[in-house]
């Protein structure tokens, strides 16, 4: 019932609200995006949601459209500015996923949305997170966030595809609210982006 009814409602009510709370922030958060980055202030791209069914995924931009001398966007690392690290890892940058929520493509709770260009690395079991709707944070963010690697990643989104409750979705948001606070766990150690999927998997399959 949870489940098909109940998680719905929440994640509908729960969006809307702090949507209106927040406004201000939305507002000045826009204002600084397009001072210190330039314009759209929203990111926008397809990301695969429930059943793999394609939706576009709204974050607040967080890096520059800085080129080389042939025209070609620098590598992430090089277009990550300091303003964009804090909008990351104080999770600010996911507000706009908010409006996800409220089209119905997103829960506040759930599986990451992913790139699309994963879909065809991930195996059978793996491929489980896509049963329910991409969420917000999900069970993977709340225990260990980018410092787990993509098995173990997926090992969580898969146990919670399987276990998915009130009680762990409450759990869920609970813990994620106090490693956003304590910006636990919002870099990968050693690195500023973790390793794509898709190099991810070819790397294994090379070594």
């Amino acid at each position: 019932m949870y489940k098909l009814i109940f998680k719905r409602i929440i994640d509908f009510v729960a969006a809307l609200v702090v949507m209106i709370l927040l406004l201000p922030i939305y507002l000045w958060i826009s204002v600084l995006i397009a001072k210190k980055l330039g314009r759209p202030v929203i990111y926008k791209q397809e990301r695969p949601g429930q059943d793999a069914k394609p939706f576009m995924l709204y974050k607040f931009r967080s890096m520059t459209n800085a080129t080389d001398a042939n025209g070609n966007l620098l590598p992430n690392e090089d277009r990550l500015t300091p303003f964009g690290k804090k909008l990351r890892s104080t999770s600010l940058d996911e507000l706009p996923s908010l409006w996800n929520v409220l089209k119905g493509e997103m829960s506040l709770v759930g599986p990451r949305p992913l790139r699309m260009r994963y879909l065809p690395y991930y195996t059978e079991e793996q491929f489980q997170r896509h049963k329910v709707k991409p969420g917000i944070t999900g069970y993977a963010q709340a225990n260990g966030r980018s410092n787990l690697n993509w098995d173990e990643k997926f090992e969580m989104d898969v146990n919670y595809v399987k276990n998915l409750s009130f009680a762990l979705d409450v759990k869920i948001v609970w813990k994620t609210f106090w490693n956003v606070v304590r910006k636990k766990d919002t870099i990968p150690q050693g690195a500023s982006f973790e390793i794509a999927f898709d190099e991810y998997v070819k790397q294994k399959k090379n070594a």
